[in-house]
């Protein structure tokens, strides 16, 4: 066996032991460098600065996987405890400046995060300090987006903290297939999203102003990456049946557990005797509900939409269903692709 092929399976060996995120980071990082990825594709991966890759990269290099450890630090020194970072990331992604006694203010500008943390810890930044300090922790300027008022953030943290571990601990011994399912409505035209065009001109998005689609079940293989997608013309209790009749089909051996959502056609009386007379075989895992967040197969849909559908009129629904089967066959020959951008930040 090659010295790359041994470096590469020892830092596999290495993910699958730790229980530690950060460490998992650390070790992913350096698995899809030896995989010949570019420290900027592994940046957009992990969502980490350049500068934070090329630090983990380095200390690999000079100490082997002992120089990943929580206890060094690659790089310059941090002003900061990896405490008092861990802190004000959640203080900056979880509440306001208002929660944290800055009466008015509910936006964190750069300068309200100077004197936080000047306040709170008696280090001094500059702006461009704060800035780079933020970026380096995976924070970045961005755009909120609504979320539902009605999710519950406890049954979440269990879900993540609790659920999901059990279940991928009972992977390849009582589980042999972990799926996550859902359905989407691809319309003939779906979102605007920010894209390159010329400066001071718009670009526009020719439309009939109608609202025409495809209607899409899909799978995802948490192990494998492998995904599977079947078209439908409408969608109720009668056709998710048949969607499941053609997963058992799809894996016909071994035990599938197939998380989803609680959208009233996964939990239709039509489909229970049939549950019932494959037990041994299937059983579904119900997200909390309001949590597509939870569902890695909400993000294979939101990746399809930004590569073929946003910012793209079709004037026929079938050719929507061309290029989401062209999409689907192109991601199904990168399964590494798949695990590094869907599952593995579960």
């Amino acid at each position: 066996m090659s010295t790359a092929n041994q470096e590469t399976l020892l830092v596999m060996e290495a993910m699958k032991e730790t229980d530690d995120r950060r460490m998992f980071e650390r070790y992913q990082v350096i698995y899809l460098h030896l995989q010949g990825y570019k420290q900027k594709e592994i940046s957009n991966i992990v969502l980490r600065s350049n500068k934070t890759i090329s630090s983990y990269i380095q200390a690999y290099r000079k100490d082997g996987l002992d120089g990943l450890e929580m206890g060094q630090s690659p790089g310059a020194p941090r002003k900061l405890t990896e405490e008092q970072e861990h802190e004000l990331v959640q203080v900056i992604a979880y509440k306001t400046p208002h929660d944290v006694g800055y009466e008015n203010h509910y936006n964190w500008t750069l300068s309200i995060m100077r004197d936080f943390i000047q306040r709170e810890w008696r280090q001094i930044y500059t702006l461009r300090g704060v800035s780079r300090l933020l970026e380096d922790l995976g924070l970045s300027y961005t755009r909120p987006t609504y979320t539902l008022k009605k999710a519950d953030r406890q049954k979440q943290e269990e879900f993540r903290n609790e659920t999901f571990p059990a279940l991928k601990k009972l992977l390849n011994e009582e589980i042999d297939h972990l799926l996550f399912e859902d359905e989407s409505m691809i319309r003939d035209y779906q979102a605007i999203q920010r894209s390159w065009f010329l400066k001071g001109k718009q670009r526009l998005i020719p439309t009939y102003g109608q609202h025409r689609g495809a209607k899409l079940l899909g799978i995802l293989n948490y192990e494998t990456g492998e995904v599977f997608v079947a078209e439908a013309e409408r969608y109720d209790a009668e056709v998710f049946l048949e969607f499941l009749k053609i997963v058992l089909d799809k894996y016909p051996d071994g035990k599938i557990a197939m998380v989803l959502d609680n959208a009233r056609i996964h939990h239709a009386r039509l489909i229970q005797p049939f549950l019932e007379e494959n037990s041994s075989r299937l059983e579904l895992i119900f997200l909390p509900p309001y949590s597509p967040e939870l569902n890695l197969m909400e993000g294979f849909w939101k990746w399809m939409k930004e590569t073929i559908i946003n910012n793209v009129f079709y004037s026929r629904v079938q050719d929507i269903r061309i290029n989401v089967r062209k999409f689907v066959v192109d991601i199904g020959s990168k399964a590494d692709v798949v695990i590094n951008r869907l599952c593995v930040r579960m």
